[in-house]
């Protein structure tokens, strides 16, 4: 994991990155339902969920959610913390044994409400499956300092 200093004036709209895969796994979900205590058939329930709109057991939304937020951390820069999520979107469902890719792309820039020494990059978060469709949505706000108010 690389460290960088990098300052809200430093982020341009347009600019991406992307991930290489991570397979959803059987554990992955077992160990999610003994964090979260959702325990849903439709995660834990093979036989049930075999008769179900999806024929198989499914990932958590929040599994997904935190496993493709995971996967775009691969620095850690120290003018910014995470603000929050946006517009979160499951799009479809991950099945055990789904592999996903990440993208992330900047795609707002604005100035802190209340806080001139900071501003608010907004960040388009993609999941994908192996097949190319879209897993999951959603905006990562990142407070971040400006370089002119250090």
């Amino acid at each position: 994991m690389n460290t960088v200093s990098r300052f809200y004036q430093d982020y341009e709209i347009g600019a991406e990155r992307a991930t290489l895969g991570r397979t959803i796994t059987e554990t992955d979900i077992v160990i999610h339902a003994g964090q979260t205590g959702d325990f849903f058939p439709h995660h834990m329930d093979a036989e049930w969920s075999a008769t179900q709109e999806f024929g198989e057991r499914i990932a958590h939304g929040t599994l997904v959610l935190s496993v493709a937020v995971g996967m775009t951390a691969s620095e850690i820069n120290t003018e910014a913390f995470s603000y929050g999520y946006d517009r979160i979107r499951f799009i479809r469902a991950v099945r055990i044994g789904d592999t996903l890719t990440v993208t992330a792309s900047i795609t707002g820039l604005r100035d802190h409400p209340r806080r001139q020494e900071h501003g608010i990059v907004e960040e388009t978060v993609t999941a994908t499956n192996q097949h190319g469709e879209a897993v999951l949505s959603l905006v990562h706000l990142y407070m971040v300092n400006k370089r002119d108010h250090q």
